[in-house]
């Protein structure tokens, strides 16, 4: 929305930092990316693996884990998602055999997601079809320069939104 689309009706509201043409048409691709994306790549995993996004982004966390556990907090971090969404989503994880939560060995007041052998197997056999879908749908439209370009933008935004505003890289 542009100021010339909103009157401003009692004079006392501070003037928003309205959008450039530029910002507008980068701000609608980019809103439109956030929509489709997330659709697509929920779609092929169902589809090919019978997992949501979230599920095979929690395997695949703990699959490239020392030892493939983690603390469930430090888990929700990686997978991108609150303690209370990954702690149900482990649960249906569990039930399938393929995560296990057990006290951690070093301090008991806190809770590891270990990936079992099955949940393994189940991450392996997704992994081509999802990094298929991604290439497909994101890497092969860019060049080089516009990966790297991505990765700076993704990262920028992604420690913006972080709580502290600092990120977890």
């Amino acid at each position: 929305m542009t100021s010339t689309h909103l009157a401003d009706t009692d004079g006392s509201a501070a003037e928003p930092r309205w959008l450039t043409p530029d910002e507008q048409e980068a701000w609608r691709a980019f809103a439109a990316v956030l929509i489709r994306l997330p659709a697509a790549l929920e779609s092929q995993l169902q589809r090919d693996a019978d997992l949501s996004h979230f599920e095979y982004a929690v395997l695949s966390a703990l699959s490239e884990a020392p030892e493939q556990a983690l603390c469930m907090s430090e888990l929700a971090g990686l997978a991108n998602g609150s303690s209370s969404r990954l702690s149900h989503v482990v649960k249906r994880l569990e039930r399938r055999g393929w995560v296990r939560r057990e006290p951690r060995s070093d301090d008991a007041r806190y809770t590891n997601a270990t990936l079992t052998a099955e949940g393994m197997a189940k991450v392996v056999a997704a992994a081509p079809g999802h990094v298929e879908a991604v290439r497909s749908l994101v890497f092969d439209v860019l060049t080089p320069e516009q990966i790297a370009q991505v990765r700076d933008i993704g990262r920028n935004i992604h420690d913006r939104l972080a709580p502290d505003g600092r990120g977890d890289r």
